[in-house]
């Protein structure tokens, strides 16, 4: 259902149910869990690309497996919801760079997984939508990393009016961070990734995506006193020793 592959400090998760619009079954998000973690673990990845065979990114929950979970307790669809969570949460606080590679529809579910990473690239095949209220469901988990992400306001807008967008759209409201055509999106996102991860600290990025978690909900005054604390631990790493004793050195710095 997912297809794993690393290649120059990248890994690869390719979601592979084209005949299923590459809906979110309990096995898939079990799958993509489980690749996750393994490329979290690898001190050789540098980054996650999220990818997909077929018309479609992902179309979100598998409605034959929520039609048949219907006649299951609260307890049991709970426990449901909180493995799509844990795999939402994964993404969100995973401490290396999380690029979306979106080159066909993103809805539901499958729109929340594009969302959560830290790039989301579109081709002009792509759309977005948090369409749950088409079929009397709710985009209950998403609507909470979108509020911090775009609003309270525009999330409002785009949770109740269920509403497909393009590229474009979804560009002007930060859901996308770059639109390429979908002949060569693939070639982009992997050259992104792997300049990012040569130009910029590996562990910086993990500090830095941790500091944003860490101070999401704090007081300001609590949160610039965590900020403060993280600056002067950076200082004293060795990552930073090295970025500046070779810039003031003149010397390129490839990490």
């Amino acid at each position: 259902m997912v297809h794993y592959e690393e290649k120059n400090r990248v890994a690869y998760l390719t979601l592979n149910r084209p005949e299923k619009r590459n809906a979110l079954s309990f096995d898939m998000v079990t799958a993509l869990m489980v690749h996750m973690n393994q490329a979290i673990g690898n001190d050789a990845v540098r980054a996650i690309v999220f990818r997909s065979e077929g018309k479609a990114f992902c179309s979100g929950a598998d409605l034959e497996s929520l039609q048949q979970m219907q006649q299951n307790t609260f307890d049991q669809n709970f426990a449901d919801s909180k493995h799509l969570l844990d795999l939402f949460q994964l993404i969100h606080t995973c401490p290396k760079l999380t690029i979306a590679e979106v080159n066909g529809p993103a809805l539901a579910g499958g729109c929340g997984l594009a969302t959560l990473t830290d790039f989301t690239f579109a081709s002009e095949k792509a759309t977005f939508g948090y369409t749950e209220a088409r079929i009397g469901f709710i985009p209950a988990l998403v609507s909470v990393y979108l509020t911090r992400k775009i609003g309270e306001t525009k999330t409002k807008q785009l949770l109740l009016s269920a509403a497909v967008l393009s590229a474009n759209e979804a560009l002007l409201l930060g859901l996308v961070y770059q639109i390429e055509p979908s002949e060569t999106i693939s070639k982009k996102v992997t050259a992104f990734a792997e300049q990012l991860i040569s130009q910029n600290s590996g562990n910086s990025i993990a500090s830095t995506k941790a500091l944003l978690i860490a101070t999401e909900h704090l007081p300001l005054e609590e949160a610039l006193e965590l900020a403060a604390s993280e600056n002067a631990k950076a200082r004293a790493s060795a990552d930073c020793q090295k970025g500046i004793a070779s810039f003031l050195n003149k010397e390129a710095i490839v990490w």
